[in-house]
């Protein structure tokens, strides 16, 4: 295995990960509202070709930084380390975060401009009440557990499709549209459009994904049992001794995949 990209490295791939995610969520939503007035129309839209688009680039960008996209992962992969497993130290961890943040509104600003539209109206669709909340905090906590128990079965490879696949039925299912993204919610509220957020509901639905990451994470140990990293045996089910497969660390995803040099 190759040497593990630097740090600066790793970051412009989340940074341009995170852009291209949010041009896809918030172009998307931009043709299909242009295409049809039939508000259940423009949501499937939108949610296929944000499902793809997310596959699309976890898969392209895993390798590099893991992919993460979403600073609730970042701070899930932060953790674990923190508790003996593999993952992302302090540093790492915060400037992931930071080009995240940065990659989400300038994506948004992209997509906009992409739309003949003016770049930088914040979007004025508020999003508020605690049934929102909790859609967030269900979406987030799914996300974190599906990522975590892909990860500590072994079963890495799958994160790409099985996360696009969950933010499509996440979209519908959950009562907020599964954000469940801070660094994507931030950027949305840059687009006064179909996918918007009004900068007044982002601190609301920032927290509920962050405490909906805290829960994916209490369930993950709860069921697979807190193990020594992503893609390793679990010390309930093995004991302390079990021998971890080698991983770099920068995520759960990145388990799957051969690092680039």
């Amino acid at each position: 295995m190759t040497a593990q990209p630097s740090l600066s490295r790793r970051a412009a791939a989340e940074l341009v990960g995170t852009a291209g995610l949010l041009v896809v969520v918030i172009g998307s939503g931009l043709k299909a509202a242009e295409l049809s007035r039939d508000t259940g129309v423009a949501l499937i839209a939108n949610s296929f070709a944000s499902a793809i688009g997310l596959g699309l680039i976890i898969t392209i960008f895993g390798p590099l930084s893991g992919a993460h996209l979403n600073p609730v992962v970042t701070l899930t992969s932060w953790w674990s380390r923190r508790t003996g497993g593999e993952g992302l130290g302090g540093r790492e961890a915060l400037v992931y975060t930071v080009a995240q943040s940065a990659g989400a509104i300038g994506g948004a600003l992209i997509a906009e401009v992409m739309f003949g539209r003016t770049p930088g109206t914040f979007a004025t669709q508020v999003r508020d009440g605690g049934h929102l909340l909790i859609g967030e905090v269900v979406a987030t906590a799914g996300l974190v557990l599906l990522i975590q128990g892909l990860g500590r079965i072994g079963r890495s490879r799958l994160i790409p499709a099985a996360v696009a696949a969950y933010i499509a039925a996440a979209i519908w299912f959950t009562s907020s549209g599964s954000f469940a993204n801070p660094a994507g919610t931030i950027g949305r509220s840059f687009s006064d459009s179909f996918t918007g957020i009004a900068p007044e509901s982002l601190p609301g639905f920032v927290g509920a994904q962050l405490i909906g990451g805290i829960l994916g994470l209490a369930l993950a140990a709860l069921l697979y049992g807190t193990g020594t990293g992503t893609g390793t045996r679990t010390r309930s089910r093995f004991g302390r001794g079990a021998k971890p497969a080698p991983v770099d660390g920068a995520s759960p995803a990145k388990a799957a995949y051969e690092t680039v040099g």
